[in-house]
């Protein structure tokens, strides 16, 4: 079994693409208020939380499968783009992967728009599975903030 690998997730949702990517950008407030649910808070450790080399420190909400917290680095961030590029930096993923680095793209696509979010890891050792339980949350969450914009339109 190889140590490294990527998952890729390619979905259409409903919203404008403008709306999702701004609700993606302002995460660190909307997500722990939207989804109490899955993230208890996100707090801001250096930079504004956007720009490349902001780190945020990510509480989930109890019972959470994925992790009881992470911290993220922005690596980059294009906003014209509507691109943003994460890796995680400290936190119980890195018990399992020595690397975890995230890529969103927000298309616009008519009314609506796509999202595909990659993620590169490395596993810490062969036997560790592939971090599909963080696909599966990713998938959620995005479907979830289609849901909720839609809810505000």
């Amino acid at each position: 079994m190889a140590l490294r690998g990527k998952l890729e997730v390619d979905i259409e949702l409903k919203s404008n693409a403008d709306k999702y990517w701004q609700t993606i950008r302002d995460s660190t407030t909307i997500f722990p208020k939207a989804f109490p649910h899955d993230y208890k808070s996100i707090d801001v450790l250096e930079g504004d939380g956007k720009a490349p080399g902001s780190v945020r420190h990510f509480h989930y909400a109890e019972g959470s499968l994925l992790a009881k917290s992470s911290k993220e680095r922005i690596e980059a961030a294009d906003d014209e783009k509507k691109t943003a590029t994460y890796s995680i930096v400290e936190g119980d993923l890195l018990q399992y992967y020595t690397k975890f680095l995230g890529h969103i793209a927000v298309i616009p696509i008519g009314e609506g728009c796509e999202l595909k979010w990659t993620a590169e890891y490395v596993k810490t050792k062969t036997d560790i599975p592939d971090p599909t339980i963080v696909k599966d949350f990713a998938i959620k969450n995005f479907l979830e903030v289609d849901d909720y914009i839609q809810q505000l339109a």
